[in-house]
């Protein structure tokens, strides 16, 4: 009788399944949840999934007595229960160095997440962590800038950076667009930003947008004192415009640009990275696409794996959530996460979604943006999650203000530097939130009126990908 699975399982698993295997140093290394269709023996989808994302294929051929295969192959070399799911289960795969080209995210990702994802033994595959080897990671070029570069860059130290992403994301004139940046940055904003989907629509095309903000951007320095910016989404149809628009913003003296890295592609982020390295321009990445690949908990690749790639590929900033505004995320997830941006070596910890060491030797951090619903009550928790090495921002809960862009931006600013003095004082941001933000407001009829409106906004749903801890 027919077996429910494919007939080259079994041979997957004399082959591929390593239980004694001690991975190198220098193996890149996989955890992926794995739902087998029933019937399927665990050993036997464990090696399929390691064979199907390096050197095997569903029946032995002769083209193999060429080549060194057990040197070559990947090897799946433990499993793991999944706590609280008897369903799936974690398989670790070691694979060789040798199988990546240097420095190309492009093909860790082709391998590990291609063809083996539509395979019929499975009913679900997710991509949950990658250990980078040491030896990959010098080989990539990483962030442009960095964290500390970017802060001598912009002489701003000691705190969060504060933007916000102007609004309505789209419909705006060239013209209207770049009076909403310039009323947030003379507010009290160090950023304002292009929303992933402003690329070079009929209303407003690309030129005419990045000239009017130029201009802003100069206005606003001029009167403040303080270096701002703008983020000038590049992202475009071809290579080749997303290059003519970088240029065009170093022409008019642009201190950051933007991609959409998963939408625009790994191909041309690291291409992009590169330019702005060379240019000593700054590089802003939005996550758009990624809730499509990450927010199932059984199948796709996790949030912390697409961050890890953003940071080998390029970037400077990245978009992390926020725990606590509108969009989906775990709270000690995303400060998983949110420590592969930033630090250079971070150790396995598996109540914070950690499944292996990561090294990243010398690589520059990024910086971590929150972003999505939030507003000044979310500011100490936000303070206090996020520290000071990342970007807070702010659009409707800026833009919403009843008083416009300017009192948005002055009370936001107002309540960061409130909570950074309390946090400095050794204070309890979150315990004491109402007393800070109180505080605060009462020589800020800005931050009273922001306090007054937003009072009773909240988003308190279920999450949907939660950790996987008993």
């Amino acid at each position: 009788m027919a077996k429910k699975y494919d007939a080259g399982v079994k041979e997957y698993r004399d082959l591929y399944w390593a239980p004694d295997y001690v991975p190198l140093d220098t193996d890149l290394l996989a955890c992926f949840k794995v739902t087998p269709q029933e019937g399927v023996p665990r050993e036997e989808c464990a090696a399929a999934v390691a064979a199907e994302s390096s050197t095997g294929t569903w029946s032995t051929v002769w083209s193999e007595l060429l080549t060194d295969m057990e040197f070559y192959k990947g090897r799946a070399y433990r499993i793991e229960d999944v706590p609280g799911d008897k369903d799936c289960f974690y398989t670790f795969i070691a694979y060789p160095l040798d199988l990546f080209e240097e420095g190309s995210i492009v093909n860790v990702l082709t391998s590990l997440v291609g063809n083996v994802f539509g395979f019929k033994a499975l009913k679900h595959l997710r991509l949950e962590d990658i250990r980078f080897p040491i030896a990959f990671v010098k080989t990539c070029m990483g962030p442009p800038s960095g964290i500390q570069v970017e802060r001598d860059k912009l002489n701003k130290y000691g705190r969060p950076l504060l933007g916000c992403t102007i609004k309505p994301k789209l419909g705006l004139s060239a013209k209207n667009y770049g009076r909403a940046v310039y009323e947030c940055l003379r507010g009290g904003l160090d950023l304002t930003k292009d929303d992933e989907n402003v690329n070079s629509q009929p209303f407003m095309r690309w030129q005419n947008r990045f000239e009017f903000v130029a201009m802003a951007v100069e206005k606003a320095q001029a009167e403040t004192g303080e270096v701002k910016g703008h983020y000038l989404n590049v992202t475009a149809n071809t290579p080749e415009d997303m290059y003519e628009r970088a240029e065009f913003a170093k022409e008019l003296g642009q201190p950051v640009i933007m991609h959409d890295f998963l939408t625009g592609g790994f191909t041309a982020n690291t291409g992009l990275a590169k330019w702005c390295r060379k240019n000593g321009i700054l590089l802003h990445i939005h996550r758009a696409m990624h809730a499509v690949i990450d927010r199932h908990p059984k199948h796709g690749i996790h949030f912390r794996v697409l961050a890890k790639c953003l940071r080998l590929s390029g970037g400077d900033h990245l978009h992390t959530g926020t725990v606590v505004g509108k969009l989906e995320g775990d709270r000690a997830s995303t400060l998983g996460f949110v420590d592969q941006l930033r630090e250079s070596f971070i150790p396995e910890d598996r109540s914070r979604g950690i499944f292996f060491d990561q090294d990243w030797g010398s690589m520059p951090g990024v910086f971590a943006v929150a972003s999505g619903g939030i507003h000044v009550w979310h500011m100490p928790a936000l303070v206090t999650i996020f520290g000071d090495d990342s970007i807070l921002q702010f659009g409707g809960g800026t833009q919403g203000h009843p008083w416009g862009n300017a009192a948005g931006a002055a009370a936001n600013r107002v309540a960061l530097e409130a909570c950074v003095k309390a946090r400095n004082e050794g204070r309890d941001l979150e315990r004491e939130a109402n007393d800070i933000m109180h505080g605060a407001a009462k020589n800020s009829p800005e931050l009273a009126v922001a306090m007054e409106t937003w009072k009773e906004i909240k988003f308190e749903f279920e999450t949907v990908d939660k950790l996987d801890v008993g």
